[in-house]
């Protein structure tokens, strides 16, 4: 079944990585294949070539129908946001190490071909939202692909706080901090902290703990619709951090309660027609495969 293809085109990349390079490679593989290439502005600056036209990431063409990024799973979580508040869908251009989220290489570019001309998956990814609730006021935090994250302030000390899923408490807990993560993230931050391998497709949230004072703690998935508060405990002497996506980090007092929940809205990330999320795992994670002899 062939999809509605793309024909205008927005270029993003981190401006701190060194991927001029391939920019420019995807930049002319579009522009000879005659699609609209507007270029994010401080992806523009990086660029020799000064392309034109670009735009601003706070307001986006209304032509644009695909967000294509060059770089790492970092590089998607900076674009994501874009593609979110503009409903766009997107697709990655691997440059970095792991590359999960980014699945074509620079050096397949001809791959891109079939996905702009309608031959392609699209995958639905699910988000978080955070919030912090001080004193019964809520502060918006954004939205997080991957996760939000608990985690020490200034100074080194565990924290405090009691975990609560659908008004019901879970457990309290001292850790260094605690990782909460959607599928897409199960494969992050999450993974190096002993968490499992969330497929995709499913509507769920695993929380790990941060190297937690007792040795039972263990991740637990929840539902994916489940509301989460941590409740930072009055006890705590420093004030810890919260970050979404590893974006920002802001900080929450003793006494605050940090609420999150699933995102109203899923991203759309788009893959060759090829694509199979098994294959992604054993390449990324170097896990052996061998061929039966027959």
């Amino acid at each position: 079944m062939t999809n509605k293809p793309f024909q205008h085109i927005a270029l993003i990349g981190r401006p701190d990585k060194n991927i001029v390079d391939a920019l420019e490679a995807v930049k002319d593989y579009l522009l000879q294949n005659q699609r609209s290439v507007y270029v994010e502005k401080n992806t523009a600056d990086m660029m020799p070539s000064h392309p034109s036209p670009h735009f601003s990431d706070k307001k986006i063409p209304e032509e644009i129908d695909l967000v294509i990024v060059v770089g790492g799973d970092g590089s998607l979580l900076y674009a994501a946001h874009i593609a979110l508040s503009n409903a766009l869908p997107i697709l990655g251009i691997n440059r970095g190490h792991l590359g999960f989220l980014t699945d074509i290489s620079p050096d397949e570019l001809a791959v891109m071909g079939p996905v702009l001309a309608g031959h392609y998956q699209r995958e639905p990814r699910t988000l978080l939202t955070a919030a912090i609730i001080r004193q019964e006021k809520q502060t918006h935090l954004g939205a997080a692909l991957n996760d939000v994250v608990l985690l020490p302030g200034d100074l080194a000390k565990m924290i405090e706080f009691d975990i609560m899923i659908n008004d019901q408490l879970v457990c309290q807990q001292r850790a260094d901090g605690l990782i909460v993560a959607t599928p897409t993230g199960s494969t992050a931050y999450a993974l190096s902290g002993g968490g499992p391998i969330l497929h995709p497709q499913l509507n769920a949230t695993v929380l790990v703990s941060m190297f937690p004072h007792t040795l039972s703690t263990r991740p637990i998935v929840v539902d994916g619709d489940a509301r989460i508060e941590l409740q930072i405990s009055r006890r705590n002497e420093v004030s810890p951090n919260v970050s979404c996506d590893g974006q920002h980090r802001v900080a929450v007092k003793p006494g605050d309660t940090i609420r999150i929940a699933k995102h109203p809205q899923l991203l759309q990330l788009i893959h060759p027609e090829k694509y199979d999320y098994f294959t992604t795992l054993r390449e990324k994670l170097g896990w052996q495969y061998h061929t039966r002899k027959s």
